[in-house]
């Protein structure tokens, strides 16, 4: 009998990793490439695919493409604080708000896909010169979590939340055999 994936998380939820050269340059390359596995998800899917849920009560592939987005300017900018300033505090925002407003609601999602390969041709141009002991030394304070978060963490997080939402895409795809 097969395994039941939960929709919400197909490859599993992030777990913390040990720094290690080899992860890092996978981690890196996974912040390179996602606008290509991003755009590779969506390939040839219509409106009424796009504005289609990924699962049952949760995004339409068109929000979760914004979201991306969304989720990864402010991961951008969280990083070049951390670079730039000693255990920052950084902004949390609401991002179920921000899969509402009209630019989420109203723009194609070329758009954001246009815009994730500009920001993370900057955000791996400024990753891949961090020096490997700034990886655990660098940190962000996130007062939502009330905790320190080292750049080292971010990095797996943020490699992991692009792949994350690719595979929702592609898990849904299957389903639908689109």
């Amino acid at each position: 009998m097969p395994t039941l994936v939960d929709p919400r998380y197909p490859i599993g939820e992030y777990e913390a990793q040990p720094f290690s050269i080899e992860r890092k340059v996978e981690w890196l390359a996974d912040i390179k490439f996602l606008p290509l596995a991003v755009e590779h998800a969506l390939l040839n899917l219509d409106e009424e695919q796009l504005h289609t849920p990924y699962r049952d009560g949760g995004w339409t592939v068109h929000q979760v493409v914004h979201h991306i987005a969304d989720s990864h300017i402010n991961a951008y900018c969280r990083f070049k604080l951390a670079l730039t300033e000693e255990n920052p505090t950084i902004k949390p925002y609401e991002e179920k708000l921000w899969a509402e407003m009209n630019d989420v609601q109203k723009l194609p999602v070329n758009i954001s896909v246009t815009l994730l390969h500009a920001l993370h041709a900057r955000w791996y141009e400024a990753l891949k010169y961090v020096r490997d002991d700034d990886w655990n030394n660098r940190t962000v304070f996130h007062p939502e979590h009330k905790r320190t978060m080292r750049l080292w963490f971010l990095l797996g997080n943020y490699a992991w939340h692009g792949k994350h939402h690719v595979a929702q895409i592609t898990a849904l795809r299957e389903r639908k055999g689109w």
